[in-house]
């Protein structure tokens, strides 16, 4: 069976990534999101943490080192086939050494809240995800060889 890793910052992000739930049915999931001060709530699969990261704090690069070690200690525990990401920050780090370091299937999807413009994190994933995927059509005029397959909602 296919291991996928599912990967979120909390809030909006993580709830638009749980609409995906479903493929815990047909593959192997865990689910990874950032530490705050409320729980992820039901994943239905298992859950690890990153730490929160805000790109205006004075800790921002200190807290992605911290991440990009979490992320490797959990990649080389659960080897997933491929990552799923709707973002933000503090998923960059995972993405990429999933993607560049062990070679697996990225997918990164877009924010539903992006109708006309792409997020930071969008714009630095599109260059490095297998299937970049858009909710809006408007969004393929930013992402012109993004996959537009509507909300995931």
């Amino acid at each position: 069976m296919k291991k996928i890793a599912l990967i979120a910052s909390s809030g909006g992000h993580l709830e638009q990534l749980m609409m995906l739930r479903p493929l815990s049915a047909k593959f192997d999931t865990f689910t990874v999101t950032e530490k705050t001060g409320y729980s992820a709530g039901d994943t239905g699969n298992r859950v690890y943490y990153l730490k929160q990261v805000n790109r205006r704090e004075w800790k921002f690069i200190p807290l992605m080192i911290a991440n990009t070690f979490i992320s490797l200690r959990i990649l080389l525990r659960e080897k997933p086939d491929a990552v799923i990401c709707t973002g933000a920050l503090a998923t960059v780090p995972f993405c990429l050494l999933a993607r560049r370091v062990f070679r697996k299937k990225l997918i990164f999807i877009e924010s539903f809240a992006k109708v006309t413009d792409g997020t930071i994190t969008g714009r630095l994933m599109y260059k490095h995800a297998d299937l970049f995927i858009v909710q809006w059509e408007s969004m393929l005029k930013v992402y012109p060889k993004a996959k537009y397959l509507g909300g995931i909602y």
